[in-house]
């Protein structure tokens, strides 16, 4: 299964004293699953925010704990600042980046919210998409009056707190708990030291767009509505704000904006837009620039928008999706673009250990041949369907692009990103089945010293056991469904690589197989009968269709060479 990853984004009224700081993050690291991402202070605002992400169990103990020691070590009665705020951990967003949807983001929101009421005293109102109130959606009407206006605002009925206690703290004041869309920083170069050029591209895409004129007056007399109020014409892009300035450092006006909702207008139509706009403008877009980081979704749709312009198969590795989206919208003109830096699920990845998918071919085969007993047959198993599904994605991604077969580009593209999706979750799944052993080793492990540890014990040892069946069951599920790549590439891809074809299939085959003994072998420890019972049926069947898929396939092959 694929990791739901929320990132958090906490704002604390403290942005001078880098010990309290210091203190707050360590309580944010201290949670095993929350990787904290970045820290920015500021001293004139006297804030400092947060931005940490994980899933979501982790991410709200993270919270749970960063807001305990906030509450700790900040005073809000002595608290002055240029930025609005009524409370030590003033705002605390929850925002969906990978696999978990807006309705979920917001269910983990309340659940903070009251967290944050029963286990640490603090009170709050839940805004935005999180809000139970209409009046509340907006984050400056749940703040009117900052923490100054709280005493007396929370003796309003209209304005008892969502969660937790409705006296006034004057220590922490009260906080506002969240959810929202990801919001990304995004600069766009122009080849321009105009501000006033570059403001008049901003104003054509921001969604608020420009304040409409009287063309018949000379110095362009703002037209007024009926109510005395002028009237705005909107820009071309929806959730976007944007303006123009002029960047000292390195000599050049951007259109710097703000993308609100990347669903709505991601990053790669922004570009697309303000080039566009620009070049009426007799503006040329020479790059752009990501400030702070971005969900790897969100790089990937722009490396398959710039292909799919290209005609080009869109089944390539997320490694040269990635690496089209940055020269297609030049992210590295101003600096390196570092995807392990900017890109979120790969800054959590590092330094998280040792994966076995990153190790080379030879590092791989004598880890395997080591005296080790993982990793063992389930993820070598894994590791021969992703070299089988690949070898069928590239049978895809070379018709692609052959010459002459221009008007199927699509057809193949398709084959090779139905390739694509298999042999990533095989990958997935080398290490996802080594770290399933791993959980029976430590499960068998746990004491026996009293009759609840031996409950404890037992049922970790079933559930353990069960993911070291499920594993398994997805590397077979998944190398029969790359089979059906291989047989297409088999009957209608390139004749030159027709070979490659037949051991894309031979090699899903030895997965299935290779899967089904992890399968059985594990079967014996499972206590539910019924459910195992009904395991085993099934991965008999997939090894019989993969027996079957693999003849027709080799029968194609033959056939062709």
């Amino acid at each position: 299964m694929a990791r739901q990853l929320l990132e958090c984004v906490p704002n604390f009224s403290e942005g001078r004293d880098l010990s309290v700081i210091r203190q707050i993050t360590d309580a944010i690291e201290s949670v095993d699953g929350a990787r904290l991402l970045d820290v920015d202070p500021g001293a004139a605002t006297n804030r400092t925010v947060v931005t940490f992400v994980g899933e979501p169990e982790p991410v709200l103990e993270a919270a749970v704990r960063a807001a305990r020691k906030a509450k700790e070590l900040i005073d809000m009665s002595r608290h002055t600042g240029e930025h609005p705020r009524f409370g030590a951990m003033d705002v605390c967003p929850l925002v969906p980046v990978a696999d978990i949807s807006m309705d979920e983001t917001v269910r983990w929101a309340h659940t903070l919210g009251r967290r944050l009421g029963d286990e640490v005293g603090i009170s709050g109102f839940f805004y935005e998409h999180a809000a139970l109130i209409e009046e509340r959606r907006n984050l400056a009407d749940c703040r009117q009056g900052e923490y100054e206006a709280l005493p007396g605002r929370l003796e309003d009925p209209a304005w008892k707190p969502d969660f937790g206690p409705s006296a006034f703290d004057p220590g922490f004041g009260v906080t506002a708990v969240g959810a929202r869309e990801f919001l990304v920083a995004y600069n766009i170069n122009l080849n321009t030291t105009s501000t006033r050029r570059a403001n008049a591209i901003a104003y054509d895409v921001r969604e608020k767009g420009r304040v409409k004129t009287d063309d018949g007056t000379p110095d362009g007399t703002p037209l007024i509505d009926d109510n005395g109020k002028k009237v705005w014409q909107p820009g071309s892009l929806k959730c976007v704000k944007a303006i123009g300035w002029f960047i000292q450092e390195y000599g050049v006006a951007q259109i710097s904006m703000n993308l609100t909702n990347i669903t709505v207008t991601p990053v790669h139509i922004a570009f697309d837009e303000v080039c566009t706009r620009a070049e009426a403008r007799g503006v040329r877009v020479t790059g752009s620039e990501l400030v702070g980081l971005i969900p790897l979704g969100a790089m990937l749709d722009a490396g398959r928008h710039f292909l799919r312009k290209q005609q080009r198969s869109l089944g390539v590795s997320d490694r040269e999706l990635i690496k089209i989206a940055v020269k297609s919208m030049g992210l590295d003109e101003l600096g390196p673009f570092k995807p392990q830096e900017k890109i979120i699920e790969y800054a959590m990845e590092a330094g998280a250990g040792r994966k076995l998918v990153d190790m080379t071919v030879a590092g791989f085969t004598h880890e395997t041949a080591s005296e080790s007993k993982a990793p063992g047959g389930g993820s070598v198993s894994a590791a021969i369907g992703a070299f089988g599904a690949a070898l069928a994605t590239m049978v895809a991604n070379i018709s692609s692009h052959k010459r002459g077969w221009d008007e199927r580009w699509e057809e193949f593209s398709e084959w090779a990103v139905k390739g694509k999706l298999c042999h990533d979750e095989l990958l997935r799944l080398v290490d996802e089945d080594t770290n399933a052993f791993n959980q029976i080793v430590a499960a068998w492990g746990m004491p026996t010293a009293s009759d609840a540890d031996k409950n404890a014990k037992k049922q970790a040892i079933q559930d353990a056991t069960r993911a070291a069946i499920v594993v398994p069951l997805r590397v077979m599920e998944v190398s029969l469904a790359s089979m059906e790549v291989a047989q297409a590439m088999a009957e209608i891809g390139l004749g030159a690589s027709v070979s490659d074809a037949g051991v894309a299939a031979l090699a899903a085959r030895s997965a299935v197989m290779g899967a089904h003994l992890n399968v059985k072998i594990n079967a014996g420890g499972i206590e539910d009968k019924a459910w195992i019972d009904d395991i085993l049926a099934r991965a008999a069947r997939m090894q019989d269709q993969a027996v079957a898929a693999e003849r027709d396939v080799m029968q194609t092959v033959e056939g062709r060479l």
